[in-house]
């Protein structure tokens, strides 16, 4: 594979050839589409109840941009039926995809089909001007105004952006979160997300197509407002997920239930950047399930903290699976290191923890490994669907204001094994901080 040399970073070619740079401004059917005319409205026939409505909030009002014109385009290719609603709140910005018009601001589309994959062709339902894509409230506003107008048996909502699990970069003060709009420099943090799915009411999908989000803190928040959390305890690419590849499985079978459809999105990314070779994650996890976790750390930690064996807990924090936030550990395997310890209890509750993820709280979980990446090796063997907060240095401030902090003992413990107070210490940075130069350098979603 060609290869160029970038800041002293070897990097293949390919990296640059995922760019378009044709902003195909001479295409007469794209001109014609992106003529402005009245927003149609919603006709009451639409409101017939069908199988499944995914909603999608698009927010690529960032560097993603292109990523997120492409997915429009795979979403198109299957399009909506009489079985199936798909749609998408849009937002863009200028300054990183002059395609399909070069539009800015938000607009909200009923996916239709088309056999195009360059041109957005559905149907436009309204466009909403400048909204910022990174408040809870539009989220909200997207979620309920689907599936008020869209109605169906059951429900998928697909949040799609940058996402870093719980803050973001090195600003040790902002609680980490998903949708990062660039326009406003606001995103949605994690007590919000809650916030938000309270307000939307139950949804029998959250997709999280963005980097980071398979974490116990962020599944709690959200536990009873979901029946399946689908993410990934990883970074993403940019490309994110195989929309034509579920959506055409769900086309096949419209009356297929939330885990079928819940695993044919696992599947669809996994055999998409198996066959190009990436390392990936993503996983399902039954939200019900997350007070059984709660109570199966509680008493793991317990353990530990009790064991007074900082060194063994050390070593296996540090040879714990880690993601490109090296905080962020797969809580499977860091139990699983712990599960030959010479104290009994820490090895009880340590294989009583990794039977509690295995046989209840994760119900699919598959990994793709692959080359070299900026941060190590891609191997995920040690990927089990879950990852949890494990910081080397001290505890993030803003990690107290979760509820998986208020009702765990989770923090107690971190401060323990720290040996700093979450309420007066951040953590030490140990990634690169987020913006278009990383994002694009390195062609994920993080």
């Amino acid at each position: 594979m060609l290869k160029v040399l970038l800041s002293g970073l070897l990097l293949p070619i390919s990296v640059f050839a995922e760019v378009n740079f044709d902003g195909n401004k001479n295409n007469i059917k794209e001109t014609m589409i992106n003529v402005e005319t009245p927003a149609p409205q919603v006709s009451k026939a639409t409101k017939t109840t069908k199988e499944w409505t995914i909603m999608v909030f698009l927010n690529a009002k960032n560097d993603l941009e292109r990523f997120g014109i492409s997915d429009m385009n795979e979403m198109e290719t299957v399009g909506s039926n009489d079985n199936l609603n798909i749609v998408v709140q849009m937002g863009r910005i200028k300054g990183y995809d002059s395609s399909n018009g070069d539009w800015t601001g938000v607009r909200r589309y009923y996916v239709t089909k088309d056999t195009d994959r360059s041109i957005i062709n559905s149907q436009l339902i309204e466009n909403m001007g400048e909204v910022d894509m990174g408040s809870y409230k539009t989220l909200i506003d997207f979620a309920k105004w689907a599936k008020k107008n869209y109605p169906a048996k059951k429900y998928a909502l697909v949040i799609w952006n940058h996402g870093s699990g719980w803050e973001k970069g090195f600003k040790s003060s902002v609680t980490k979160g998903i949708s990062y709009d660039e326009q406003s420099g606001n995103h949605i943090n994690t007590p919000q997300l809650g916030m938000a799915m309270k307000e939307i009411g139950k949804v029998d999908i959250l997709d999280f197509d963005a980097c980071l989000m398979q974490m116990a803190e962020v599944a709690y928040e959200i536990k009873d407002y979901v029946t399946y959390i689908v993410a990934s305890e990883e970074t993403e690419p940019g490309d994110g997920d195989s929309y034509d590849g579920f959506l055409a499985k769900l086309v096949a079978n419209p009356t297929m239930g939330p885990l079928d459809l819940s695993k044919a999105i696992v599947d669809a990314y996994s055999s998409y950047y198996s066959q190009k070779g990436e390392g990936t994650t993503k996983s399902v996890i039954r939200a019900e399930q997350m007070p059984g976790l709660l109570d199966a750390v509680n008493n793991f930690a317990y353990a530990l903290s009790q064991s007074n064996d900082k060194t063994a807990i050390k070593n296996a924090a540090s040879s714990a699976q880690s993601y490109a936030i090296s905080d962020n550990k797969d809580l499977y395997h860091f139990a699983k290191l712990l599960s030959n310890s010479n104290n009994a209890e820490v090895k009880a509750k340590s294989q009583a923890l990794m039977d509690f993820i295995k046989n209840k709280l994760v119900a699919y979980n598959k990994t793709t490994n692959g080359g070299y990446s900026w941060y190590g090796s891609s191997d995920y063997s040690n990927s089990y669907g879950i990852a949890i907060y494990l910081p080397s240095y001290s505890v993030a401030s803003g990690y107290t204001d979760l509820q998986w902090s208020k009702y765990s003992n989770w923090d107690e413990f971190l401060v323990w094994y720290t040996g700093k107070d979450a309420t007066t210490t951040t953590t030490t940075p140990t990634t690169p901080s987020t913006g278009s130069y990383y994002d694009w350098l390195f062609g994920g979603k993080i």
